[in-house]
């Protein structure tokens, strides 16, 4: 596990640096700090918290925003089935922790390191998810702790960091050219979704749904070509 640990160290260093800008105007906008530490730990997928945070504070709706948070993780059942070779002489309880604590910057780490060592497997896995969902649990519970004390952040051009947040998650999530045209089509088909009237939170899941049907497609012609 040390060695999944160490590794995954710088990558944990800058999701700390978003997961405190979550936090902080997660708190901004009337989250308690033990509410984000709660979802943090619970939940563990920065980008989906951050969609559900929004869409709560504009509308309130809690049902819309889990379920564009949920939309967003749809990419996790890709990446468990993934893992079924690394985890496959874990028990059950050691299969579901983790699976818990896999996040895109372990799991991408995970893979990477078992490519040139093919001997990385679960140890590394859990060594490294272990590192990150602590780090991102202590960072989003302080920003939300620091938010609850401060002034109105929006005052001083602050407001962006949700914005901000998200971006360097996404970039996080880029693996090549390969993503450009499912992209591009979520992002479109948000954005006509939105320009249609409707609510941001189901716009967002026409979209995530839009682009993994293309993602879908594109996969399965590279297939063919191969």
């Amino acid at each position: 596990m040390k060695h999944g640990a160490f590794a995954i160290l710088p990558l944990a260093s800058g999701a700390a640096v978003y997961g405190f800008a979550f936090g902080l105007l997660a708190a901004q906008v009337g989250f308690p700090w033990w509410g984000i530490s709660l979802m943090s730990g619970l939940v563990h997928a920065g980008s989906s918290q951050i969609v559900a945070v929004e869409q709560f504070a504009g509308s309130s709706a809690v049902l819309g925003a889990a379920f564009a948070g949920a939309a967003l993780n749809l990419r996790y059942i890709g990446i468990v089935a993934s893992l079924s070779d690394i985890l496959s002489g874990l028990s059950l309880r050691m299969k579901l922790v983790a699976i818990h604590i896999t996040g895109d910057e372990n799991w991408a780490l995970t893979m990477a390191e078992r490519a040139k060592t093919p001997g990385v497997g679960a140890e590394f896995l859990l060594g490294s998810g272990i590192v990150m969902i602590s780090v991102w649990t202590v960072s989003t519970t302080l920003g939300a702790v620091a938010g609850a004390s401060l002034p109105d952040l929006e005052r001083f051009g602050l407001g962006f960091a949700f914005t901000a947040a998200f971006i360097a998650m996404a970039r996080g999530m880029w693996r090549g050219a390969q993503n450009l045209l499912p992209w591009a089509v979520s992002f479109a088909g948000t954005l006509a979704a939105v320009q249609l009237g409707a609510p941001k939170a189901y716009a967002i899941v026409a979209g995530a749904c839009l682009g993994l049907v293309v993602s879908g497609l594109v996969r399965r012609k590279e297939r063919v070509v191969a």
